[in-house]
């Protein structure tokens, strides 16, 4: 993919994934966007998304057949074919059940299945409600889910299904599509290395530079770091991504921080 910067995708491939939540009913409009940016997209449903919004509806918007069954007549091993076919995969949304199956491998309906199949990037729209969001176990499996390379797409914040207001929503088609062309689009050059938006939505805190922890009004216990280790990290991961706030120590280097003496500020 070039470095250079373009709008919407040039026919890439890409597999909407759809699993049973009442957010489901955004997908139609995810699939708009992405075609209407230039991508292919086929898409994926559980059995319990069907509830929420109709195969037919998909597949009239994506202009391909719908895929809910991991084995038919037509095919038995749909799955590993989509897995290599598609060139990203956004599963949206994503409910609790569907991030646990994804965390520990199972593979019980088409769209768990095609995951542990894919070899392209993995970007996940969580949607449910604040109690099980922030529940510890859907932490653990977030963060697990980063682990294995997968890109979390951060939920919205508003009136939840459950008529409680907080974290949750599954994030707007709109930022949903930013969040994916974003990635295809920023591979930021850096000397003969190009790097992907591996850390893109992840905060990242870096501290750098000398402290000065003082031991009395006169005498402190300090070091000579110049800063310069800590600032080139923060630079590259914002070269991927990522949102991070660098802490820096004295120093004379020249960039946007929050500046601090001892390590017990801030």
């Amino acid at each position: 993919m070039s470095a250079k910067k373009r709008n919407g995708f040039k026919r890439e491939k890409i597999i909407v994934a759809v699993t049973g939540s009442i957010a489901a009913y955004k997908s139609a409009f995810l699939t708009r966007l992405f075609i209407k940016a230039g991508a292919e997209v086929q898409i994926l449903m559980t059995e319990a998304a069907k509830h929420f919004i109709s195969p037919l509806t998909l597949s009239t918007l994506s202009k391909r057949p719908v895929f809910s069954e991991i084995v038919s007549e037509e095919s038995w091993n749909n799955h590993v074919e989509l897995g290599l076919w598609a060139d990203a995969m956004v599963i949206a949304p994503a409910t609790a059940t569907t991030l646990a199956k994804m965390t520990v491998g199972l593979c019980d309906n088409i769209v768990t299945a095609t995951y542990l199949s894919a070899r392209c990037s993995i970007f996940i729209a969580p949607a449910m409600d604040l109690d099980m969001w922030v529940h510890p176990a859907t932490l653990k499996n977030r963060e697990i889910l980063r682990g294995y390379g997968n890109h979390i797409i951060p939920v919205g914040f508003g009136e939840l299904a459950s008529g409680l207001v907080g974290d949750g929503r599954m994030a707007e088609p709109e930022d949903i599509l930013k969040f994916v062309t974003d990635f295809f689009q920023a591979d930021v050059k850096n000397g003969q290395k190009t790097l992907k938006n591996d850390f893109l939505g992840r905060k990242i805190i870096v501290t750098a530079g000398p402290t000065y922890e003082a031991l009395d009004p006169v005498r402190f216990i300090g070091n000579r770091s110049s800063g310069k280790m800590g600032v080139a990290i923060a630079q590259n991961l914002v070269a991927r991504g990522a949102k991070v706030t660098l802490i820096l120590g004295p120093s004379k280097l020249t960039v946007s921080t929050v500046k601090t003496d001892s390590n017990t500020e801030g």
